[in-house]
């Protein structure tokens, strides 16, 4: 692993959610790392190559970059807004594209699957002085819940 490739894995696990390669490159020059733009671009794709990073895209087809987690690839929530990400659980995606590959006989199947809303914080109040709408933690039996009480 190259020095550069170090200095954006360091970067990207420091930075908790999806950033751009732009994004990416600005934090690494102002943390003083001599770095050119393609570099981070080759890097990035070197990680996603390897399996190292998830990537989704962005409402204007840009790519964001983050970390994937030890134990392995995830689908994210997105905020059209903000940017915000959660992981979402995908294990009935995983299952969907293994039955699929099975039954047409294809091999190295991959996916994708880009799920965006907008957050919590992004929404606005129903009524002046209202509290925004919600995703609820506890799910019902159908997943979360979607809630506008206080």
């Amino acid at each position: 692993m190259t020095r550069q490739r170090r200095a954006v894995t360091r970067a990207l696990a420091d930075y908790q959610d999806f950033v751009s390669a732009q994004e990416l490159y600005a934090l690494l020059v102002a943390g003083d790392h001599a770095i050119g733009l393609t570099t981070v671009y080759r890097a990035l794709r070197e990680l996603e190559a390897d399996g190292g990073v998830d990537v989704v895209r962005e409402e204007t087809g840009g790519r964001l970059y983050r970390l994937r987690p030890a134990d392995g690839h995830r689908h994210y929530l997105m905020c059209r807004d903000c940017g915000r990400s959660r992981p979402v659980d995908s294990e009935v995606v995983e299952e969907w594209a293994g039955r699929i590959a099975a039954d047409t006989g294809f091999a190295a199947v991959e996916h994708t699957v880009e799920l965006t809303g907008v957050c919590a914080d992004c929404q606005p109040s129903r009524n002046e002085g209202e509290p925004p709408c919600h995703w609820d933690r506890a799910p019902g039996p159908r997943g979360p819940v979607h809630s506008c009480a206080s």
